[in-house]
């Protein structure tokens, strides 16, 4: 049984996988507001509250560089990726184009098996938000996108999610407030079921195209708003 090393700031590291480990606190830490956009992270510092060698901090860090969620700046270090409204915008352009193309094939194979498993994932992303765990209703709200797009079985749209959903992470933590409550994510997400079920490609991509675009001019009106 792997060695476990407890650290001040209650995170556990172990000795194997140091980097993945590494890049996955930093990742929750960036998703719960521990590190705020724009705030330059201390490699040294990170070194000493996890334990670990300063090694496998400095190589998470260029992986979640590669993920889009730390900008290094020559000669001043690394720091949280704070996003400007046209770079969310266009994350937020992509996002409708896989989830257009998702709702529209899944429109024409929409089965009970489907429907099933992406209400009960609601459910779970529902529970996450009355429990008042941000990071986990991040994470299950992902998941529900995530799992519309594999259930069209085309495993490089799915790829393709799968590499926008880092940067996906650091818009939806702007977004608390239009979906704190669980009766509103749980209404939101069941009219987009309720949309395939109907089979109409129509009605799909006005909701998946409401559902996505009331998140994103929020976000890209607070961080305009936030910088004027």
């Amino acid at each position: 049984m792997p060695r476990t090393t407890a650290t001040n700031s209650g995170a556990f590291i172990q000795p194997t996988n140091l980097v993945e480990q590494v890049a996955d606190y930093l990742t929750q830490a960036i998703i719960g507001q521990r590190f705020a956009p724009g705030e330059r992270l201390s490699e040294v510092q990170l070194a000493r509250d996890l334990g670990v060698s300063r090694a496998p901090v400095r190589e998470a860090a260029r992986l979640l560089e590669s993920r889009g969620l730390l900008v290094s700046k020559p000669r001043k270090g690394v720091f949280v990726r704070a996003l400007d409204a046209s770079e969310l915008n266009d994350i937020y352009d992509l996002r409708l184009c896989l989830e257009r193309h998702a709702t529209e094939r899944l429109t024409v194979s929409f089965t009970d098996e489907i429907e099933v498993s992406l209400r009960s994932q609601v459910e779970r992303l529902c529970e996450a938000a009355s429990h008042g765990d941000e990071t986990q209703r991040i994470e299950e709200d992902l998941a529900f996108h995530r799992l519309m797009i594999a259930w069209t079985g085309n495993r490089r749209l799915l790829t393709s999610f799968d590499a926008l959903s880092h940067e996906l992470r650091l818009c939806i933590t702007l977004i608390t407030k239009t979906h704190e409550d669980p009766d509103s994510i749980a209404e939101c997400h069941h009219l987009l079921l309720d949309a395939l079920k109907s089979g109409d490609t129509g009605r799909c991509r006005e909701a998946v195209d409401y559902h996505i675009g009331v998140a994103r001019d929020y976000v890209i009106k607070a961080v305009a708003e936030s910088r004027t």
